[in-house]
């Protein structure tokens, strides 16, 4: 099984390449939880994520013959980067192959990295099924995104850094896809401090360890939807689970819908960028989905930055509406001058800010004399929409909540 003496080696491999992150204090988020939280920022990593450092342990081991061969592998966007780097910097020739729908600003930046890219697959696991092609056609090594000690000690020296600046540390919470960072992580502090937890946290759409390690073997997805596509994987990997049955104490998960507010906090509290697997861990926290004390040292992996920018806009609107922030609703008037300026009058009473009215009159769900309205509008948080829709309800206005 992974060692420290693995991760330590691994620090070696990686350290010319790789950054150390911070690990930042967040007062805002200390006092939305009730515990100590310090944010380990490996989104400001190179190429924004993880992965260029279990790339980088891996790809300094191979052998001279190798190195000409050339490597490939497997990506939804992050690996990918890593990997391609990581090979460029090697003086080795990547080839990485992506889910066809990957968001293109991951496609893009992996081939400025030096990658050659190709598209293959509706997810992360026929794209590994067409790369393992590749390798048996063209003898590349196969650099694996997670099932693989060598990245898992690389992504395990994250573990090192977080030890050395918070010595305190009760809990540390972490994404899990494949297992590799977890596994890494929790091999590199629970063999240097005594008492402390590590929480693992998946995407509801992508969730398969919690029952792996119930059934005792691993327990693989026919599918996976989730809008943390950097952890929307099928089943973890064989070295991985093993870890984590010995090191993990806790697998929990999280919804779109939590991700998308922790995402939001991040953005408007802290002006931080991440992605959807970068906030699951805090997603986690802020929803209470394991124990902790008050005042209790929790570190949340923030594991990558690289948020597609059309993903962004629709995360943003969806931690909005799950927040109060903005509403969409839908109601009736007689088709008659004036109907709408009384019902605006109502809205701006209640000081709700409109961002967009559609008319519609061809509804046959309507009378004749009739329109229906739709309002996006925004608001200041839960109980602000529940006091506009009181005051909308008690002029008279059949109102729908749409979103």
């Amino acid at each position: 099984m992974l060692s420290l003496e693995d991760v330590l080696a691994a620090r070696d491999r990686v350290e010319e390449v790789a950054r150390r992150t911070p690990l930042e204090y967040s007062h805002t988020f200390s006092e939305m939880s009730g515990a100590d939280v310090h944010l380990k920022l490996e989104n400001q990593q190179r190429t924004g994520s993880f992965k260029i450092r279990g790339a980088m342990s891996r790809i300094a081991t191979l052998s001279d013959e190798e190195q000409a061969a050339g490597v490939v592998t497997a990506s939804a966007g992050n690996h990918a980067q890593g990997v391609a780097l990581a090979a460029t910097r090697a003086g080795v020739d990547s080839k990485i192959v992506m889910p066809e729908h990957a968001p293109i600003s991951k496609v893009k930046a992996t081939k400025r990295y030096g990658g050659e890219v190709v598209l293959h697959g509706a997810d992360y696991d026929e794209s590994q099924a067409k790369a393992h092609e590749l390798e048996a056609e063209e003898g590349r090594t196969y650099v694996h995104a997670f099932d693989d000690e060598f990245v898992m000690a690389g992504q395990g020296t994250i573990g090192l850094e977080i030890v050395e600046e918070c010595p305190d540390l009760d809990t540390v919470v972490v994404p899990i896809g494949g297992g590799g960072l977890i596994s890494g992580i929790s091999t590199a502090v629970k063999e240097q401090l005594d008492d402390v937890r590590v929480i693992g946290v998946q995407a509801e759409g992508a969730s398969s360890v919690a029952d792996s390690l119930k059934k005792g073997s691993i327990q693989t997805l026919d599918s996976v939807d989730t809008i943390a596509d950097g952890i929307a994987v099928r089943g973890i990997g064989e070295k991985p689970f093993e870890v984590i049955n010995e090191r993990v104490d806790e697998v929990v998960t999280v919804s779109d819908e939590q991700i998308a507010v922790a995402l939001m906090f991040l953005l408007e509290r802290t002006k931080t960028v991440v992605e959807g697997a970068g906030a699951v861990a805090l997603a986690a926290l802020l929803a209470d989905t394991f124990t902790y004390k008050a005042n209790e040292t929790v570190v949340p992996a923030l594991c990558g930055g690289n948020i597609d920018m059309n993903t962004l806009t629709t995360v943003i609107m969806r931690g909005l509406v799950e927040t109060g922030r903005y509403v969409k609703l839908k109601t009736v008037l007689k088709d008659r001058p004036g109907a709408l300026e009384d019902l605006l009058h109502v809205i701006a009473t209640q000081q709700a800010n409109i961002y967009a009215i559609r008319h519609d009159r061809t509804s046959r769900e309507i009378g004749m004399n009739a329109t229906e309205v739709e309002l996006d509008l925004e608001t200041r948080g839960e109980d602000h929409v529940e006091e506009l829709l009181g005051a909308i309800r008690e002029q008279g206005y059949e109102v729908e909540v749409l979103v």
